[in-house]
């Protein structure tokens, strides 16, 4: 199954998160199929930059985003109810 999630980038205790699609059987940081964006939460306010067009086109073809992911996608404006 292919899964959006985080990839955990920066140095120690300086986190910068990629969000991409990868195969759920991939390490956190390892291989990954697309990057659809990032995520800087040492930024006041925390910086939030998600391809909109390739989140949805991911999602249609059946990605799943994991929980922190889809928070991500929520505050984005990718996932509007």
């Amino acid at each position: 199954m292919v899964k959006i999630r985080l990839k955990r980038m920066g140095m120690k205790k300086n986190p910068f998160y990629r969000v991409v699609v990868a195969d759920e059987r991939a390490p956190r940081d390892g291989r990954f199929i697309d990057e659809i964006g990032y995520y800087d939460p040492m930024k006041k306010p925390s910086l939030i930059k998600i391809d909109k067009e390739k989140a949805l086109d991911w999602m249609q073809k059946g990605a799943q985003p994991t929980e922190s992911a889809r928070s991500l996608l929520k505050r984005s404006g990718v996932l509007e109810k």
